[in-house]
């Protein structure tokens, strides 16, 4: 509750005024009971016409005030929800931003969109219930027993011990209901998941004819949380068929007390209508708090979700004490000072031993088997992930004493798996700089040797699809490589981003690059040497190690694992390139 209290701080105030009128609408309700018994006697006794008109222009006058009154609440409430909701979204989604990629792993991505999602519309439809159904409830309950008792005692008795008993099986629904929501979380976040993978592998999953493995699956996920939700429906049930006996009960005894005491002359006709509608309000709000109340206990779970990824503290921050400025700009750009890195869930280092510098005005290239620490190392060098051992430094500064928006300010990155984003090509070029011209746009595009976009009927801006599906791959990874020359770094790092490229586009590409990038430091992260055998530095890496570093001809003569890959691709063709 100390975080639903944080959220609503701001709306102290509206919440207050909530209140309010939510007190005019129940004082209005309960008034026109009372109003109405008056008319009612005053007609048997045969009262004049005159005083039951003004007692009728009086409801009018009251059932118009608290109208106003449910009015304005329902109004506010909506707005202190919307504005709820927003804010902890925009909590949520920047919390998510410092996350690390081990941080991410925790959640995992289908549970960060639930939590975002649905979770926060639990919050705020429990919200809203809760303030017009639950909040009147302690008010109409002690005002309406106070009216009965004002009657007769005896109604008053009636209705307080109805009351209770209604109350105590209402908390003992609640607390049944509560395990239940809990699972019904868990299930919609595992029915976020299994679709995720099905729509997003279906490729896979039709070259392999799983269609029906995968559909089984599916209905199995489907089927868990319909049962949970059942059980939730029973509750329901249950609860609606208390409530309605209740309320007849309470008529009938009403109707039958009220009938021997207006027999005895202790009450009159029109006060047996007034104790009616009293006890109607009553049961009627106390089963509405009752249907609100079984859902509290999922927007609990669902707070309590949500202050799991708030009050986590991320693996990798910013230090106060940081470097505040850079040196002035040196020769290397980037060092690595025997840096070692190992995965909290692994018994061995991922890389260890690694030492290079990335000089400025040259290549430099990574190269080695699958799994031997490549792409590591670019996660290590943008702190996707801090070094284990070791330092890595920009500048002679260590990356960790850095701002992290101001270390990745001197990198431009390329990712291994090329990402566009839903929009236009020029909206996805000036992702890395927003000032950029249209001819530098268009310049980063023959450099990247993306000139298929001036054929398109748009041009620059041609639509790109989420994740740039309307192109190949081997066009997204052009076109995530403009994006990065776009943004002017000191660093380069193109983590095998020519994989999808033939020999001729690779080629030009490197020589366009090599002219580019005369005052950056260029770290390509590649498969082929045919990509990297022009590089200034190759290192090449075997089971987390640096087994060689040198230039293509000194490591064909003097690392055996550089040579078994150059065979290995030469076999294939895989040099054709460096013809």
């Amino acid at each position: 509750m100390k975080l639903m209290i944080r959220f609503l701080k701001p709306y102290f105030g509206q919440c207050a005024a909530i209140c309010f009128f939510i007190l005019l609408d129940v004082l209005g309700a309960l008034l026109v009971p009372t109003i109405t018994a008056d008319m009612i006697n005053t007609a048997i006794s045969g009262g004049a016409i005159s005083q039951i008109i003004n007692s009728g222009l009086l409801m009018l006058g009251v059932s118009l005030l608290a109208g106003l009154g449910a009015l304005l609440a329902s109004w506010l409430c909506a707005k202190v929800s919307a504005n709820l909701g927003r804010d902890m979204r925009n909590a949520i989604y920047d919390k998510s931003l410092s996350f690390s990629a081990t941080d991410f792993e925790r959640f995992g991505t289908a549970s960060m969109i639930t939590r975002t999602l649905n979770d926060i519309n639990v919050i705020q439809q429990a919200f809203v219930n809760f303030m017009l159904m639950v909040v009147p409830v302690p008010v109409i309950c002690v005002m309406g027993i106070v009216f009965s008792f004002r009657i007769n005692a005896d109604m008053g008795i009636l209705i307080l011990s109805l009351t209770v008993l209604v109350a105590f099986f209402a908390g003992l629904i609640v607390r049944k209901a509560s395990p239940i929501f809990e699972r019904l979380q868990r299930f919609l976040d595992r029915m976020n998941v299994v679709l995720r993978e099905n729509i997003t592998g279906i490729r896979v999953i039709r070259a392999f004819n799983k269609e029906t493995y995968e559909s089984g699956r599916m209905k199995k996920t489907f089927e868990d949380y319909a049962q949970s939700s059942i059980e939730a429906n029973r509750l329901f049930a249950g609860l609606d068929s208390l409530a309605t006996a209740s309320i007849n009960l309470c008529i009938v005894a009403i109707l039958y007390l009220g009938g021997n005491s207006v027999g005895a002359g202790a009450m009159e006709i029109g006060d047996i209508t007034a104790v009616t509608e009293y006890a109607i309000w009553i049961l009627f709000y106390i089963v509405m708090a009752q249907m609100v109340i079984i859902l509290i206990p999922r927007a609990v779970i669902c707070l309590k979700r949500l202050s799991d990824v708030l009050s986590l503290t991320p693996e990798i921050t910013d230090q106060s004490t940081g470097v505040l400025r850079l040196p002035e700009p040196c020769t290397d750009v980037i060092s690595f000072e025997n840096v070692a890195f190992r995965f909290d869930d692994a018994e061995e280092e991922t890389v260890k031993g690694i030492s290079f510098h990335c000089r400025r005005g040259e290549t430099t290239a990574i190269i080695g088997g699958t799994g031997s620490g490549k792409s590591t190392i670019a996660k290590l060098l943008l702190r996707y992930h801090d070094v284990t051992d070791g330092q890595i430094l920009l500048e002679s500064a260590d990356i960790r004493s850095i701002p992290q928006s101001r270390l990745r300010e001197k990198i431009s990155y390329v990712p291994q798996k090329a990402w566009l984003f839903s929009g236009t090509i020029e909206e996805n070029l000036k992702y890395g700089n927003q000032n950029a011209s249209e001819e530098e746009l268009s310049h980063a595009l023959r450099t990247a040797q993306s000139d298929f976009v001036f054929d398109l009927p748009g041009g620059l801006r041609s639509h790109v699809a989420q994740g740039g599906t309307n192109f190949s791959g081997g066009q997204k990874q052009r076109l995530s490589i403009a994006r990065a020359l776009v943004k002017k770094a000191d660093l380069y790092v193109f983590d095998d981003s020519f994989s999808a490229l033939d020999f001729k586009t690779d080629a030009a590409l490197r020589q366009a690059l090599k002219t580019e990038m005369k005052d950056a430091a260029l770290l390509i992260i590649a498969q082929r040497i045919s990509t990297i055998v022009h590089a200034d530095q190759i290192l090449v890496l075997n089971d987390g190690k640096i087994a060689g570093i040198g230039k293509h001809e000194e490591l064909m003569k003097t690392c055996p694992v550089y040579q078994d890959i150059a065979q290995s691709q030469m076999k294939g063709g895989g040099l054709r390139g460096n013809q």
